[in-house]
């Protein structure tokens, strides 16, 4: 039987008129799905109905997702207009968004950069790759590098995506003989029975839609078996210490939630 979420589960790291932003808890869906368990966007949804007395239906506006059993940090949108700029950042790249990984062995290099063709098969929900020339596929890139490794079982890397595909990070990963650690569907539990998923969107960053402030947030990873084994903490602070010497005249935002309220 699956979890009953609540807004328990869930922290807010920033809230005004236009943004929500929120560390999205694992193994619950961004938004509605086929299996009929409590999702996100409708737990945000009844939060601001209780908390703001709105009558009727709430606007909330899904900007981007995560799979279900990945956690990390979201923004949604509090009215249609945010939607629309937010979602324009999403499509121009102006949106980051970098995730932490734990990865089963080593890839063979330390930093690279990782290019494939990818399709979904409709009946089982599983990506693969394919060929270029394969009819439906989608262009994948991501880009990563190996912070840490624990005596060559598992290895700790911070990936960046320049594309957004359905299950890409762990897709890819699996491509070069690395799954994600814990990953039941991409070969990742060899390990990891039991555990979760260990992929985590651990920074986002964007242009607030009214503002224009540069907001960057960073949500550190639970506190439990694999993360334990590397020091993350120290890298999450190097990457979250973002330099904000470009002369634009927009002041920077960051927040930052440690691991000890995610546990």
């Amino acid at each position: 039987m699956s979890r009953q979420f609540t807004m328990d589960d869930v922290k807010i790291l920033h809230e005004d008129n236009s943004v929500l932003v929120v560390v999205k808890p694992q193994n619950i869906p961004s938004q509605g799905d086929s299996s009929g368990d409590m999702d996100l966007l409708s737990l945000l949804k009844q939060y601001i109905k209780e908390k703001y007395n709105k009558p009727g239906n709430v606007y909330l506006g899904l900007v981007h997702r995560l799979d279900r059993p990945t956690g990390g940090v979201m923004v949604f949108a509090k009215n249609s207009k945010s939607a629309e700029r937010l979602s324009k950042q999403m499509q121009n790249g102006e949106m980051g968004k970098t995730y932490l990984a734990t990865l089963v062995g080593c890839p063979k290099e330390n930093r690279g950069t990782l290019v494939n063709y990818l399709k979904k098969n409709p009946l089982t929900n599983n990506v693969y790759v394919a060929t270029v020339g394969d009819h439906g596929v989608k262009r994948a890139e991501l880009s990563y590098q190996v912070l840490e490794s624990y005596v060559d079982v598992v290895s700790l890397a911070k990936v960046q995506l320049a594309t957004g595909r359905s299950h890409q990070i762990r897709v890819q990963f699996q491509a070069i003989g690395n799954p994600v650690f814990g990953d039941v569907r991409y070969g990742g539990d060899t390990l990891a029975r039991g555990h979760n998923l260990a992929l985590w969107a651990y920074r986002l960053e964007f242009n607030h839609p009214v503002s224009k402030e540069r907001m960057v947030f960073v949500a550190y990873p639970p506190q439990i078996e694999p993360w334990t084994r590397f020091d993350v903490a120290k890298h999450v602070e190097v990457f979250s210490d973002s330099d904000d010497s470009a002369d634009d005249g927009v002041p920077l935002v960051t927040k930052v939630q440690t691991s000890n309220n995610l546990s």
